[in-house]
């Protein structure tokens, strides 16, 4: 068995080789991964994938398993290059809204014969996000969510009985808050920030879309989506927002939220609850089912392994696909990520209370567009919402702006 290698000296060794899949001289089929920190502890990472490899070549004496640790930066870039070159890994860890792209390239392998025994225990929204042209191009194998995290005292002093559930209550307790020095929403709007954690889900709670269903068109720039914008620069004027929020980003650790400045977080993980525990007492620390408008949606992904075209060692890919999706290994990713599992008969060991609050909005999850310029999209958007939260143009102007640049970037085919 090869150990896990270290992360980020992988990506180089990985793209020089002459290909995967090679049997090395040997009789065996050799298989390579790319894994991510998805669990978050180096040490518990490369001990994790260390034994995950050691059992199933236990299992699978003729397979030979590399799992190369990549480092989450520049993700897309190395992975783009690998399926072009045709060398680099077998299986990656792609999340729903990178895979069109690639399935449009030609570039990936439909998976639906790996779970096709156990297709009713996945998540429905994990399956259904994960497939393109009626095929599945991801086994998922861990499922992450996102919901309000806050801070029960501040706004216990603001004499707020209990946090906001709704976008109209967290609008009504922004000023209360704001009289003591205290911004409600410890909104991200640092355009590196994913929207999908701050703007997108207040766009979808209030019924609005990013694309149109045809996807040909963009759809954000809506009523509903100026009206979730405009939330937003209301609640600055109110101040609800903290003095930054055009440039902060949505850390907890040493951010406004641990510091007592701000009181929720509306797309928070359970790690960040985990860390803000840490920061203000964990009797302290509420978590919430997402913020509801005309609908409650919680953002969430399932993180699948994605088969390459090139393989050469397709079988064994997909056996060991199918051992990592498994119920046993599921439970001890999710308790050692803190993610969740990607399907429901799985039981986690030692599930903190926090986690289980968390599970309670796996049925609100929705794991944004799938649509194949979902994240060049999502960059053009950005900076317009900045711009808003600056003072420099108003909630149509800004994303009518935004809507004219993305429709350029739609029509251009590249």
């Amino acid at each position: 068995m090869k150990k896990a290698a270290a992360v980020g000296v992988v990506a180089a060794l990985s793209l020089a080789a002459a290909g995967c899949g090679s049997s090395s001289g040997s009789d065996k089929s050799t298989v390579t991964l790319w894994m991510y920190p998805v669990i978050g502890d180096q040490a518990k990472s490369q001990a994790f994938w260390g034994k995950v490899e050691k059992d199933f070549e236990a299992a699978n004496p003729a397979i030979d398993v590399k799992i190369d640790l990549q480092p989450w930066e520049g993700r897309q870039e190395k992975v783009t290059t690998a399926l072009v070159s045709r060398k680099g890994f077998d299986l990656v860890v792609l999340g729903p809204d990178q895979i069109p792209q690639y399935v449009r390239q030609g570039t990936v392998e439909a998976v639906d014969d790996v779970i096709a025994a156990d297709k009713a225990a996945y998540l429905p929204n994990a399956l259904t996000s994960l497939t393109a042209d009626g095929k599945l191009y991801g086994v998922p194998i861990y499922q992450t969510i996102t919901a309000p995290i806050y801070n029960k005292k501040l706004f216990a002093e603001a004499g707020v009985d209990k946090a906001p559930q709704t976008l109209a209550e967290l609008k009504a307790a922004a000023p209360k808050l704001a009289a003591k020095k205290v911004a409600v929403l410890d909104y991200p709007g640092k355009p590196e920030v994913s929207l999908n954690q701050s703007f997108y889900p207040i766009l979808w709670a209030n019924g609005g879309s990013v694309f149109a269903p045809d996807g040909k068109s963009v759809a954000f720039n809506s009523q509903e989506g100026i009206a979730s914008l405009q939330l937003l620069l209301d609640l600055k004027a109110a101040g609800g927002l903290p003095g930054n929020a055009a440039s902060k980003g949505n850390d907890i650790e040493g951010g406004a939220l641990a510091a007592g400045k701000t009181a929720m977080y509306h797309a928070g993980s359970a790690a960040q609850a985990d860390q803000l525990a840490g920061a203000i007492g964990a009797e302290n620390v509420g978590i919430g089912l997402p913020l509801e408008g005309t609908k409650r949606v919680a953002f969430g992904i399932p993180g699948a392994l994605v088969l390459a075209k090139h393989s050469e060692k397709k079988d064994a890919a997909k056996k060991l696909a199918g051992y990592l999706a498994s119920p046993a290994v599921s439970a001890e990713l999710a308790k050692e990520s803190g993610f969740f599992p990607a399907r429901t008969d799985v039981t986690v060991p030692g599930q903190t209370e926090s986690s289980k609050e968390f599970a309670k909005s796996l049925q609100y999850v929705y794991p944004g567009d799938t649509h194949p310029k979902a994240r060049q999209v999502m960059g053009v958007i950005g900076p317009h919402i900045q711009a808003a939260l600056l003072g420099k143009e108003d909630a149509k102007t800004a994303l009518d702006a935004a809507a004219k640049e993305a429709a350029e970037l739609l029509g251009s085919g590249g």
